[in-house]
Formats: C-alpha cells, sequence, structure tokens
C-alpha cells in the first residue's frame, strides 16, 4: 500500500509530539504573583497562582468553527437597482468578479467627477453586488454569520430578500448573522453601496466592497465575534521583581496571561459546559493548557480567564516582534469540542512619560513613524496583503518603526502586518465629528453610529500588540468650542470601558490651551499635536507634565525627479486664503526638501527639531507615501497628494535617503540630484549620508573637496558647474572608504529594462509581483527626463492589476495595458490567478529595444 503525502506527514507529527511531551517540562511547578498597578488614578491588584506542570503536547484541530473567505463569484453592477434585492432579480448580464473591489479606480479622471480633485477626481455612484451560494447543510442548528470588513459606503444587505441592515461608515468592520434566513439549496445576498452623495472626504475614498468578506459557521453555543481579550503583564528578575513564592533570578521573567471570554447561547436554555485554554509559541508548540467550567446563562455570559502563564517570555518589539496565540475551546460535558476560536497576542510594556518620552519593553525609544492612508496607489482602495506588505517593507527600511492610520480604522490584514513586521500603531477612529469637512461626510451619521462604530474598532483591534495609541479623532473641529468637552470625555470613555490598557490620544491642531476644548476636557492620556515644530523646545514649560507626541507633521511638497533651485525655503501656497500663483508648469515641486505647505515644514526642519528633545515621544510624519486625493497646491489636472516620502508607484523620493541616513544604522549615501544638465548650469549637489565622518564629491575624476555635516545639519552640499561625465562621492570614516555612489550623464533612451520586487509569487489569485519599468541609455544609465510611451503584453497565468509612473497630474487610466514614463521609471503589477505557471511580461516602446521578465507562480 503506498502511504499518501499526508498520511507521511501526520506521522512526522505524532513521532514530534511524543518527544517534545517526553522532554519538555516546566522548570517550575507553579508559581504565585501578586501585582499593584496604577492607572490612570485607579489601583488596580491581582493576585494569580499560575501553573506551569502541564508538559508540551500538540492539540487535536477542531473544526467546531468553520470561518471561510467569502470573496469568489461575485456579481457587480455600476448603477441603481432597487430590485436586484429580490432572489428571483435577474443578473445573467452583470459582470462576475472576485472581492475585494473598489470600483471608483476602474473609472477615468475627470475634474468634473463629484468626489473633486481633492477626493482624486474618480467616479463614485451606487452600485450593487449579488452572491448566489448554497447553505452549509447542518445551517438550522448553527450559527451562520456574514462578515463583512468594510465596504465603502452607505451598505445595505438583504438575505433572500430579508433586509439585515445598514452601515454607514465605510471604514467599519460589520456582520449580520443569517441563520434564520437561510433555507436548503440556493440563496441570495444582495448588497447595496451607495457612495453617491459628494464631496465625502477630503482624500480618495474608494467605492464598493474593497475588504474582504467572510463565511463563519459555528456552534450555538460559542464565542462572540470579537469575543476575546487578552491581557497580559510581565514581571522581571532584570527589575527586582518577585513572585509571592520566591524573588526571580536575573534574567528570570514570568508573563501572566489573562482574558475575558463572551459566550453567546442562542438554545436560550442555561447549559452546563466546559471552557479549555490553551496557550501557543511562535512556533505553535503547546506551552499550557487549562480547563475551566462553565455555566452560560440563557443568552449570554462573559467570562474572565486567569492564572495563565508563560514562563521566560519573548517580549514583542520592533526589531523581534514575538506573537503567541491563545486558543479557546468549549466542550460538551462529554468532552465533545463544539467551538475554537484562537486569538493571537504579544507580551510588551511601554509608557509615554513627560520628560523622558516613549519606551519600549522598558528601553526608550524615539517614535519614528509616518501617517498613512488607505488606498494602495493603482490597486486604489481594494485590500491586497502584497500590496500592504509592499508599503510596510519599503517603511521598514526607511527605519520607521511606527505607523498612523490616519484618519480611520485599517484592514484588519493592516494590524496583522504590522504584528508580524514590528510596527507600532495609532489605531484611529474618525476625522470628523458633529461639525463637518466636506458636505457629505461622516459628520452626518456620527450622531447615531458614532458609540456603536468605536466600540466596533476597539473590540476588533485591541489584542494586536502593534496597537499602543487609541485616537478619537483628527484636527476635530470641536477642539474650537465647548461642545469638544463633552463629546470627548465621552468618547474616551467608550474607549476606556473597553480597553483600560492603552492610552487615549487625539490629533489637535489649537495650540494654545485655552482655547482647545478637547484639551480642556482634561480625558486625553497625551497630547497630541500636529505640525507647529517651532513649539517642541517649550512644550514642557507651557504644559508642565503633559506627556507629548507629534502626532502630524511636516506636509512637504516633492515630486520624484524634479529639481529646480534650492537655495530658498518655500510654502506653497503661503497662506489658506492668497490663490496660489506659484508653481511650474510641469506640474511639480522640487524634490530638494525646500517645499511644505504653509502650516507645515520642510522634512529636515521637522526632524531637526523633533530629534533634540527627549519630552518629543515621536513624530508621525505626514505622509510616508503619495496617496490619492488632496493634490495640494495644485489645482486640476493635479490629482493625488505631493506629500509622500514615496511617490504613489512606490519609488522613493530623495527625502526617503536622508530618514534612512537617520533613522537607521546600516550605512547610507545617496547624492542628487540627475546629472543631466546644460552646460556651465551651476548645480546644487546633495548628499545624505551616515556612518562616515565626511564625503568627498568628484567630478570626472576631479575632487570637488570634503564636506561634513556641522551642528544641525542633515545633509552636505556643493555647488558644482555642469560639465558632462560622472559625479562621483566617497564616505569615509577614519580615513577608509565606507561606501561609493556615482550618477552619470545619460544619453538618449536606447532600452527597456524590467526589475521585479519578487520572481516567485504564489498562485492563489491575490499575489502580486511590483515591476520597475526603467527606460535606460545605451551604457544602461537610466534617462532621468525619459518620458516614452511604454505598450506591455502579459501571457501566461497571470494579469496586469495596474499601472502607475508616480506622476500626480498624470490622467492616464491604472487599469491599463501601457503607461508613459515619468523622469525615466515606471510601473506594472502583475497579479497571479490560481494556475500554477509562469507569468512574462514584456515591455515595448517604439525606438526602444523591448525587454521580457518570467515570473513563476505555484501553490
Amino acid at each position: 500500500m503506498k502511504i499518501t503525502q499526508l498520511t507521511y506527514w501526520i506521522f512526522v507529527l505524532t513521532i514530534f509530539v511524543l518527544f517534545a511531551s517526553h522532554h519538555c517540562e516546566a522548570k517550575y511547578s507553579s508559581i504565585v504573583i501578586s501585582t499593584e498597578a496604577q492607572w490612570n488614578g485607579e489601583i488596580y491588584k491581582n493576585r494569580l497562582n499560575i501553573d506551569f506542570s502541564t508538559t508540551v503536547e500538540m492539540t487535536t484541530v477542531s473544526t467546531s468553527r468553520i470561518r471561510t473567505s467569502f470573496n469568489k463569484d461575485w456579481k457587480f453592477f455600476l448603477g441603481d437597482e432597487p430590485n436586484a434585492k429580490s432572489p428571483a432579480y435577474n443578473d445573467f448580464k452583470w459582470r462576475k468578479l472576485t472581492l475585494p473591489h473598489d470600483w471608483s479606480i476602474e473609472g477615468k479622471f475627470d475634474e468634473k467627477n463629484p468626489a473633486k480633485p481633492e477626493g482624486g477626481g474618480l467616479p463614485t455612484g451606487v452600485g450593487w453586488y449579488r452572491k448566489e451560494f448554497i447553505a452549509p447543510g447542518n445551517f438550522k442548528d448553527r450559527l451562520i454569520t456574514v462578515e463583512f470588513d468594510g465596504v465603502y459606503k452607505n451598505s445595505e444587505v438583504w438575505i433572500n430578500g430579508q433586509y439585515l441592515g445598514k452601515k454607514p461608515y465605510g471604514y467599519s468592520s460589520f456582520s449580520y448573522e443569517i441563520s434564520r434566513f437561510l433555507k436548503v439549496g440556493k440563496n441570495i445576498i444582495a448588497v447595496k453601496v451607495d457612495n453617491s452623495a459628494q464631496p465625502d472626504s477630503r482624500w480618495y475614498s474608494g467605492s464598493g466592497i474593497y475588504r474582504n468578506v467572510w463565511l463563519t459557521s459555528a456552534a450555538k453555543v460559542s464565542i462572540k465575534h470579537n469575543g476575546t481579550f487578552v491581557k497580559t503583564f510581565v514581571i522581571s528578575g532584570d527589575k527586582g521583581q518577585s513572585s509571592e513564592s520566591r524573588k526571580l533570578k536575573p534574567g528570570e521573567s514570568i508573563a501572566s496571561v489573562n482574558a475575558e471570554i463572551e459566550i453567546e447561547n442562542k438554545f436560550k436554555t442555561k447549559g452546563a459546559y466546559k471552557i479549555l485554554t490553551t496557550i501557543l509559541d511562535d512556533k505553535n508548540s503547546q506551552l499550557q493548557k487549562k480547563e475551566w467550567p462553565l455555566n452560560t446563562s440563557e443568552t449570554a455570559t462573559t467570562m474572565m480567564i486567569s492564572g495563565l502563564g508563560i514562563a521566560n517570555p519573548k517580549l514583542w518589539s520592533v526589531d523581534h516582534p514575538t506573537m503567541y496565540k491563545l486558543v479557546v475551546e468549549i466542550a460538551q460535558a462529554d468532552g465533545k469540542i463544539i467551538d475554537q476560536y484562537t486569538t493571537p497576542f504579544g507580551l510588551r510594556e511601554f509608557n509615554f512619560d513627560a520628560v523622558k518620552g516613549f519606551s519600549l519593553n522598558g528601553k526608550p525609544m524615539k517614535i519614528l513613524g509616518v501617517c498613512l492612508h488607505h488606498d494602495l496607489g493603482a490597486l486604489g482602495a481594494a485590500v491586497n496583503v502584497r500590496a500592504m506588505e509592499r508599503q510596510l517593507e519599503m517603511m521598514k527600511a526607511m527605519g520607521v518603526n511606527a505607523i498612523r492610520t490616519a484618519h480611520n480604522p485599517p484592514a484588519p490584514e493592516f494590524l496583522d502586518l504590522c504584528d508580524k513586521m514590528g510596527f507600532l500603531v495609532m489605531d484611529e477612529a474618525f476625522d470628523m465629528w458633529v461639525k463637518k469637512k466636506t458636505k457629505n461626510d461622516y459628520h452626518l451619521d456620527f450622531p447615531a453610529w458614532h458609540k456603536r462604530d468605536l466600540e466596533d474598532m476597539i473590540k476588533r483591534d485591541r489584542n494586536h500588540p502593534s496597537i499602543i495609541l487609541w485616537s478619537i479623532g483628527n484636527e476635530i473641529r470641536e477642539q474650537f468650542d465647548s461642545t469638544g468637552i463633552a463629546i470627548s470625555k465621552e468618547l474616551v470613555g467608550i474607549v476606556k470601558n473597553l480597553d483600560k490598557t492603552r492610552p487615549v490620544i487625539s490629533a489637535l491642531t489649537e495650540t494654545k490651551a485655552e482655547k482647545n476644548f478637547i484639551y480642556q476636557a482634561n480625558a486625553l492620556d497625551i497630547y497630541g499635536l500636529n505640525y507647529n515644530h517651532k513649539l517642541y523646545k517649550d512644550f514642557p514649560i507651557n504644559y508642565p507634565g503633559v506627556k507629548f507626541l507629534a502626532t502630524e507633521t511636516t506636509s512637504a511638497l516633492e515630486t520624484r525627479g524634479f529639481y529646480d533651485t534650492a537655495d530658498t525655503i518655500r510654502r506653497w501656497p503661503k497662506d489658506g486664503k492668497t490663490k496660489f500663483t506659484e508653481g511650474n508648469n510641469e506640474w511639480s515641486a522640487s524634490a530638494y526638501d525646500n517645499v511644505s505647505a504653509y502650516w507645515g515644514s520642510t522634512h529636515e526642519e521637522t526632524w531637526a527639531a523633533a530629534k533634540k528633545y527627549d519630552h518629543v515621544s515621536g513624530l508621525f510624519v505626514w505622509t510616508g507615501f503619495d496617496y490619492l486625493g488632496e493634490p495640494l497646491p495644485y489645482p486640476w489636472p493635479a490629482r493625488s497628494s505631493y506629500f509622500g516620502i514615496v511617490d504613489l508607484a512606490g519609488f522613493p523620493k530623495d527625502s526617503y535617503y536622508m530618514y534612512q541616513s537617520e533613522w537607521t544604522n546600516k550605512p547610507v549615501l545617496h547624492i542628487l540630484p540627475h546629472w543631466n544638465w546644460k552646460q556651465g548650469k551651476s548645480v546644487e549637489v546633495w548628499a545624505y549620508y551616515n556612518n562616515a565622518d565626511e564625503v568627498e564629491l568628484y567630478l570626472n575624476g576631479k575632487s570637488l573637496g570634503k564636506k561634513s555635516k556641522q551642528g544641525d545639519d542633515l545633509h552636505v552640499r556643493w555647488n558644482v558647474p555642469f560639465e558632462p561625465g560622472t559625479l562621483k562621492a566617497v564616505s569615509r570614516k577614519n580615513g577608509k572608504d565606507v561606501l561609493i555612489r556615482e550618477v552619470k550623464t545619460a544619453g538618449d533612451p536606447a532600452k527597456i529594462e524590467l526589475i521585479a520586487d519578487r520572481k516567485n509569487i504564489k498562485a492563489d489569485g491575490k499575489d502580486l509581483s511590483f515591476v520597475t519599468v526603467r527606460v535606460l541609455d545605451v551604457a544602461g544609465n537610466v534617462v532621468p527626463d525619459a518620458d516614452n510611451l511604454v505598450d506591455f503584453r502579459v501571457e501566461g497565468v497571470g494579469f496586469i492589476a495596474g499601472v502607475d509612473n508616480g506622476f500626480q497630474a498624470s490622467l492616464e487610466p491604472f487599469k491599463a495595458n501601457y503607461r508613459k514614463a515619468f523622469h525615466g521609471l515606471c510601473l506594472a503589477i502583475l497579479q497571479s490567478t490560481e494556475k500554477s505557471g509562469t507569468i512574462k511580461l514584456t515591455a515595448t516602446s517604439a525606438g526602444l529595444a523591448p525587454s521580457s521578465i518570467m515570473i513563476k507562480t505555484g501553490k
């Protein structure tokens, strides 16, 4: 008889389990911990008896709860069709698609679109989605729930013609229990999405079911969706701490794990069950398992679990983001498992101090953050894990350790990535309260929905170790009148009722305490200030004893690859009332760091101030990436922002390397600008560097002198009369070369080069390969002014998901098989299908040698 691959691995796992259960025993059988902590003036005492006696063994996987993707086989119609909610409606001609889906990104840019350039200049409107599915065979004995991670916006849902409800806020996750409406055989779910009332946002929102949808089948006695809250604390011998039984040794630590578990009972009768709790480490090895009696009420029960522990735990940090899992199971009296719910969590301690700033796990560190809007460039708002991961990878390489989710709750997968990759997160709820910022924004729904939406965010997100701050709002207009006091207190109270383990903040702009009513509410744990970098120095004097974080900074303006004079700092526009008349015919802002919005400052101005003072816990730069919408300072045809450190296509601007030289320890040497100018023109050459004493610049082999940063300098510079050839920079430390960088004068465009960020991707229908297209001269240099039109052809098991070039005023569509280069670069995004094989991308352009690249896909 042949042994199948599955049987083989089951055999291997069995041998491993037997070995682990025999050899892995806790050093101490149990320990008692008594703790006392103060938070917001309250004293919390706890006494725990933690049992480590359980040997390590694998847990049998339960199929009691089944959560499956509900993304496939939807049909879509752009327009309003009220009869589509009826099961009898004929949707034969509708478009078939797989979620997530953003219909706005598929449209054409038009100044007349009601979202306006501030909203991205793309169409909005009304859309309908329908899906036919077969109900689970035992649905009458189960709780069947459909879960939407996010629909923008004003979604209404029907199942078999029965109305389930409406969700106005486009950034909230929500769910409906649909068991009682299901029937044997075919079922129809219909979703109306109404994003027609415009303008409704200060940035691009997207339209549609743009996040994932899930179908969950659970027992009638089961753990509620988002129904667990894991709380942890760590005692350490390094801090001289003790349990009641003994003093911990140096290097020894113990984590206490407590959990709040919400259980729902649809049987409507009391019952006796058991709760089984298991802690798994980052290798999925079982650390501890305990059993608890459970007596359910007739509807719902909240159970508090304590006494779970982890000996010598690995702490979650930005450099080592170790995760654990709490598996909670419900068992009947006969031992049969009827529900299983897994909650990832991490162990970390952090603190904000009015004098010393921020610390993580007892180590002082500066929060080095960026703000990110939710769009993914050419992919729009439609959630894609790889696209989000790519953004975070680029931020990590720059030295970023924190993300502010501006200005709304993010996709759940984004927070999963932050947990996994080691980013601190400021999770933000709202951009407005009762007072509007645009005519049709969330202020219309705030009075009726803010409590539910805020509670939903906290419950969904509170187990993420990455989250260190809850933000109740950004630049809220109620800070300017007395209504801000009551609303602030209410919102903070909602948060604290669900989570007292994290501080609450709001991003404020009014700098005078007597005029800021949100601050006067005395409800916030930390003062969050937007911009105003000149006030950092005296903050401890003006706000004694108050913890401080620069929640939004900079708003510098740059276009990748565009350079004009760098000798003066400019504010574009100069104020909020004067019409913008500066600028240039290229609809660009200089990539020298010398232009910002009038309310902001340049990258160097801001960081030079923030890095000086320990009381500045950190900063969030506006923004990590360019984003669709808010194209200040330019009018149409500009349709995306100039604020990003990285452009919309994912190509870094020069300021990226300033941060990398300051925020990382890896050697950096970056010179700008390009080296294609008119003969004799005086060009200001900048160099960002670190890990070196000096930089020497050469032109065609001749030294132009050595320069070192002085005082608050963040770069060095030379004024160089242009002559064609090679500009070379050499950084040195103690007289030894550290790095060498060269920029050469490029000739005419001659060929195309394709560079994929990954040549092997998953054949799952979702994975992406981002292919950079470079226009080169015959010697292989990027041509800095190349704007050749590049055509794409795809063969094999993939397709083009989007194209871009990073130019803020380009009106070319994102969903196309062509793109003009911008300053020598453009981008093609390849997406896999569910078939394994190869994807071949060929790029051609008139007069240029073509190029092809192969991408492999597999399971």
